[in-house]
């Protein structure tokens, strides 16, 4: 009996092991939200892991910060993306409201300018007609551009082309 128990409490402490070398392993390939990697964690727990201890536990180590996970995503997507459709990843990943306004108005200071590169990138010349123009204002509004965004690099480039 007592080997039984045994073996069982070395099984457990394998398969939090395994939990734990999971979520490093997650971690060694890029950052995560706490929110994000406690939802990846669950697929491969069973009801005596405690996840939300092992989050905490990776925060206060430095292992796991929602501060870098929307740095990450901020650098890595305000070039293509408005700030509506960084700040709705970042929602759905978990990560707080404050980091996201932080977020947000980060993007917003390059936003014109982002959005031209990435007209410029798909259309590279001004719409010729009102069909071509709602093409290009639904393709912008598509990447997370608010409108006055859209009106802007719009009327700017029928600017430009006159």
């Amino acid at each position: 009996m007592h080997h039984v128990k045994r073996l069982t409490t070395k099984l457990k402490q394998t398969e939090e092991k395994s939990l734990r070398q999971r979520a490093l392993e997650y971690l060694s390939k890029r950052e995560y939200s706490a929110a994000e990697l406690g939802y990846k964690l669950k697929a491969y727990a069973d009801e005596s892991d405690d996840i939300p201890a092992l989050i905490e536990d990776f925060t206060e180590r430095g292992w796991l910060s929602d501060a870098r996970f929307t740095e990450q995503v901020v650098r890595a997507r305000k070039a293509k993306f408005g700030s509506a459709k960084v700040a709705n990843e970042l929602r759905e990943k978990g990560v707080s409201d404050d980091l996201i306004a932080d977020a947000v108005a980060d993007i917003q200071g390059n936003e014109l300018e982002n959005a031209t590169a990435v007209w410029r990138k798909k259309f590279k010349q001004p719409a010729s007609n009102r069909n071509e123009w709602a093409k290009q204002a639904r393709f912008l509004q598509s990447r997370g551009f608010g409108f006055d965004t859209i009106k802007k690099v719009l009327s700017a480039a029928e600017d430009d082309n006159d």
